[in-house]
């Protein structure tokens, strides 16, 4: 399994993102490297690409293939693309609150601590519907390391489109998401220009 081991600050330091998008409150001290040059049409689409792979933590194919389906779809095409990729349970896990980061939220998922209307899930990339209530396992909700999450991450604000009980640890999709709610600084526009070459 390919796992991306770039260090996050330096990442969000080439692509001109604030850390705060994937759940660190860590900023780096550094200055960005880059100098006056203007950047090309296709360098401002590339970056756009790069910019929302990384937030997601989606690797080049299936990031493809989440375009192939929203391309499909009914719609303008960016919009559904965002869409998809909100509605990732990973990312879901992260919105409710359940993982400091998006990268804790995968692994909280590979590790089957997360149940999809009663049954185990532990497929990251797995489309939440409406209606589908995540929780996480009863026997994990004690351990230490959810108590350390909950500390973190128990006063982050819940996007309109779940719904959260904290005391049970379970959250409801009580619609998809639409665009304009889903905070993520990336144009999808120019995402759509570069793959529609």
């Amino acid at each position: 399994m390919a796992v991306n081991r770039t260090p996050v600050l330096k990442r969000c330091r080439s692509l001109d993102l604030d850390p705060t998008f994937l759940g660190y409150d860590k900023r780096s001290k550094r200055q960005s490297r880059r100098t006056g040059r203007k950047m090309s049409e296709y360098g401002l689409q590339l970056r756009e690409k790069q910019k929302a792979k990384f937030i997601y933590g989606v690797l080049e194919k299936p990031f493809r293939n989440y375009y192939k389906r929203a391309d499909r779809m009914k719609g303008p095409s960016g919009e559904n693309l965002m869409i998809l990729l909100e509605r990732r349970l990973d990312n879901v896990v992260f919105r409710l609150g359940f993982a400091r980061t998006r990268r804790e939220a995968r692994q909280v998922v590979l590790h089957k601590f997360i149940h999809v209307n009663g049954k185990v899930v532990n497929v990251p990339s797995f489309q939440v519907r409406t209606g589908d209530v995540i929780e996480v396992r009863e026997d994990a909700r004690s351990t230490q390391r959810f108590k350390d999450i909950e500390e973190t991450a128990g006063g982050r604000i819940v996007p309109e489109w779940l719904e959260i009980d904290r005391e049970a640890m379970k959250g409801v999709v009580k619609e998809f998401p639409s665009r304009d709610i889903i905070d993520v600084p990336v144009n999808e526009t120019l995402i759509v220009e570069l793959y529609s070459k």
